[in-house]
């Protein structure tokens, strides 16, 4: 069977790890750019009630779009494992049936959400106007989470082939048509709030039908999903997309608990870790995108038994990594002031903040870029698990007591140095772990060749 789509089975890995990093974070950037001016032209309208609807929708709406993350994640590194093995109609079975799982779970979670939207809402403290403005804003996008998810999907499994560009013009383009549409829904039709829904919406249609379309034109598209495949891969896909999303909801835990910490010393320092909060995002995007850049080069090469090439782009994923973050943090570092301009930051606790993030702080977000590395490989060689594990421990026991203690030690410098000060300490936990399952998958592979070739020796004995 041809191996013309695993394309990450040759050349050199640091190179696949640069583009494919670079180009989805290209994507992500255009998503943050597009909240970022969607939240504009809500305030715009002049109503913060408005805007605080969004903010309060968006904390559903994180849940929902984890849930496709996680099919996402387990539809990548299954495909990514077919194409090394050079079975291109398995990978494109793999894909049928984990959208179908996603998309007809994505549509039975939608419905469940759909009819407890006002609970929800109400669940994350919004009540009154605010409440009714998010409900009736998440009514109108809720019912479209199985298109996000067939869209995530379907990008995902573009990476799995390695096309990289064609997955960042994926975002890009339902960036594009958001931030057009949202002007014209919201102000020349005068939709307001329901136009911003309904631009979202329009948005989520554009990505999933480029999507397929370039799955279809580039890479032969989908096999018919069948009964039997169906059932076959339930499992691996559950096995993956569960422990998956897991991972992803354990962020938010730990961000909850680092504002109340914060928040005990005032609204200036509150206000000086939101700045950091969208700064760190547009900063180290590459960074953030290394865990679905990476995970497709480990996928095909452990597809194919290269357990070398596997640990080759495991430590260059951690050497680019590492240059990447000397190179941010050394430009923040020279910004410093004029980011405080930007954002009016004066004398007090929210320029001590943003001056300790732009310097050591800055620096050691490179142990967050372990543990997306580490996640890449824990998912692709069949221990997803590790990946919920190592997350939840690192936003609750490596968070928690870290930005108590260092509040009380250093005050709000000491709260945002805290969970770093844990990521140090859970990304090197990570990174170990992640070297013992390369070298057991590395010793399995071994005594697999070694059992073929024993097989084959008797078999030309017996001849």
């Amino acid at each position: 069977m041809s191996k013309s789509n695993a394309k990450f089975l040759t050349s050199a890995p640091m190179r696949h790890v640069a583009v494919m990093s670079a180009t989805a974070s290209i994507g992500l950037m255009a998503m943050f750019v597009v909240d970022f001016v969607d939240m504009i032209f809500i305030s715009m309208l002049g109503n913060a009630a408005l805007a605080a609807a969004i903010g309060y929708a968006g904390s559903i709406l994180f849940f929902t779009t984890s849930f496709g993350i996680g099919i996402a994640i387990a539809a990548g590194a299954l495909v990514a494992r077919a194409l090394g093995s050079g079975d291109e109609v398995l990978a494109r079975s793999k894909a049928s049936h984990a959208l179908f799982y996603g998309v007809a779970l994505g549509a039975i979670f939608a419905a469940v959400v759909w009819f407890n939207v006002l609970n929800l809402v109400t669940l994350v403290d919004a009540s009154g106007e605010t409440a009714e403005l998010a409900a009736s804003y998440l009514r109108i996008i809720i019912p479209s989470l199985p298109i996000l998810v067939a869209s995530i999907v379907a990008s995902a499994v573009l990476r799995s082939h390695g096309a990289a560009s064609s997955s960042m013009y994926v975002t890009i383009l339902g960036g594009v048509v958001n931030a057009i549409l949202d002007p014209i829904f919201i102000f020349a039709l005068d939709m307001n709030l329901a136009g911003a829904a309904w631009a979202s919406v329009a948005a989520r249609i554009a990505s999933a039908s480029l999507s397929f379309y370039f799955l279809f034109k580039n890479h032969g598209g989908l096999e018919a999903p069948d009964r039997v495949g169906l059932l076959r891969d339930f499992n691996p896909v559950m096995f993956i997309a569960i422990p998956a999303i897991l991972t992803q909801l354990a962020t938010p835990v730990g961000a909850a608990f680092a504002t109340r910490a914060m928040a005990e010393f005032g609204e200036a320092a509150v206000a000086g870790m939101a700045v950091i909060g969208r700064l760190v995002p547009l900063a180290f995007g590459v960074v953030f995108a290394l865990s679905g850049a990476v995970g497709p080069i480990v996928g095909q090469n452990y597809g194919a038994g290269q357990m070398d090439r596997v640990k080759r782009t495991f430590y260059d994923a951690l050497l680019f990594t590492g240059v990447v973050v000397v190179v941010i943090a050394l430009a923040l570092f020279l910004l410093r002031d004029p980011i405080a301009a930007l954002f009016a930051l004066e004398q007090g606790p929210a320029l001590a903040l943003l001056y300790a993030f732009c310097g050591p702080l800055a620096i050691l977000f490179y142990f967050n870029g372990a543990i997306f590395v580490s996640n890449a490989a824990f998912n692709n060689l069949g221990h997803p698990y590790y990946s919920t594990w190592i997350n939840w421990v690192r936003h609750t026991i490596g968070t928690i007591p870290f930005l108590y203690q260092g509040g009380m030690w250093f005050g709000p410098v000491g709260v945002l140095a805290g969970p770093y000060v844990g990521g140090v300490i859970f990304g090197l936990l990570g990174l170990a772990l992640a070297r013992r399952v390369m070298n057991q998958s590395q010793d399995s592979e071994s005594e697999v060749q070694t059992h073929q070739a024993h097989q084959l020796r008797l078999f030309h004995l017996r001849r």
